[in-house]
């Protein structure tokens, strides 16, 4: 090698490393980016995952078994209790999930109002526990989109997720069952935030409703959902495009492992001298007087993930 090509060479490397260390600081800046990207999403996908993953396992036990019978029968009740005990287990480790209140809600027929997160993952844990401590199915009303996503028609129908006409409500509490709503809905959980504002419109049948069937109302709100998950900042074209197409365009991220307690309050009892927009005005004010009453507002993430070793908490 000449001295000549020997220069040439050691300036090459000169530069490459000069190069490098010029931009040293952006390539570190775009690796951090993606992985905390990829972090606030992985959580929510997996929570996706382990969704449609139950939904085969229900295929799979309906084919094995040649079960045939009504997916709210009895007869399901095994499969039920294996995918209330998984969901019960993640609960457990992952939020360190606690139930208050059971007491209140009523033996018979009844309408569950909650407060909807950005993802109602804690409504999940919800219906789990309470099937595995009261052998009890409550009956969801679900946003028409949930209808559309593949796949899920077999787990929609065990758990007993159903669009929610009036029809099909009035005849589910005929039949002794619970009903969840949340009036909130998807809208709820794509623009509320951390003040935990309802977004309930002028929604008012599910009021209609509980005074038709001559049931009670009972409220219902879990403590630091939204520090669990949370939706990006309101912008006024996802709104719009929200408004337009009745369609969650916008992700949910987080997924940290904050405490979650989900706190049922007293019920509403039917009063036939009730009406009713007063009916809805009550339920808003209980659901409310919950969240004034559990939740830091404006919720704190760090407070959130300090209250999974605080094993003192108020119970209604």
């Amino acid at each position: 090698m000449t001295y000549l090509s020997y220069f040439a060479y050691m300036l090459e490397e000169w530069i490459a490393v000069e190069c490098l260390k010029k931009y040293f600081f952006h390539i570190v800046i775009v690796s951090v980016t993606i992985s905390a990207i990829l972090v606030f999403f992985i959580v929510p996908l997996t929570i996706l995952f382990f969704i449609y993953l139950t939904n085969l396992l229900l295929i799979i036990y309906q084919r094995n078994g040649e079960v045939k019978a009504d997916p709210l029968s009895d007869v399901w009740d095994s499969a039920r209790k294996t995918v209330a005990s998984f969901w019960d287990i993640y609960a457990r480790i992952w939020h360190g999930y606690e139930l208050h209140g059971v007491e209140n809600l009523p033996e018979g027929p009844g309408i569950v109002v909650y407060y909807h997160g950005a993802i109602p993952i804690d409504y999940l844990y919800f219906l789990s526990r309470l099937f595995l401590w009261k052998k009890r199915l409550c009956l969801s009303v679900a946003d028409h989109f949930v209808f559309r996503l593949p796949g899920l028609k077999l787990l929609l129908e065990v758990t007993g997720v159903m669009p929610g006409t009036r029809e099909e409500c009035l005849s589910a509490l005929k039949n002794g069952h619970l009903v969840s709503i949340s009036p909130g809905g998807v809208r709820e959980a794509l623009f509320s935030d951390e003040s935990y504002q309802l977004m309930w419109g002028n929604r008012k049948g599910f009021a209609q409703v509980a005074l038709d069937a001559k049931v009670p109302i009972i409220p219902m709100y879990t403590q630091n959902v939204r520090e669990g998950y949370r939706m990006f900042k309101e912008r006024r074209f996802f709104r719009q495009l929200y408004e337009s197409t009745r369609l969650p365009f916008t992700p949910p991220y987080g997924g940290l492992p904050v405490k979650f307690r989900t706190y049922i309050g007293e019920p509403i009892p039917y009063d036939p001298n009730t009406t009713t927009d007063e009916l809805v005005e009550k339920t808003k004010t209980a659901v409310q007087a919950l969240i004034k009453k559990h939740q830091t507002i404006p919720g704190s993430i760090w407070k959130a993930l300090l209250d999974r070793f605080d094993k003192h908490c108020k119970t209604d």
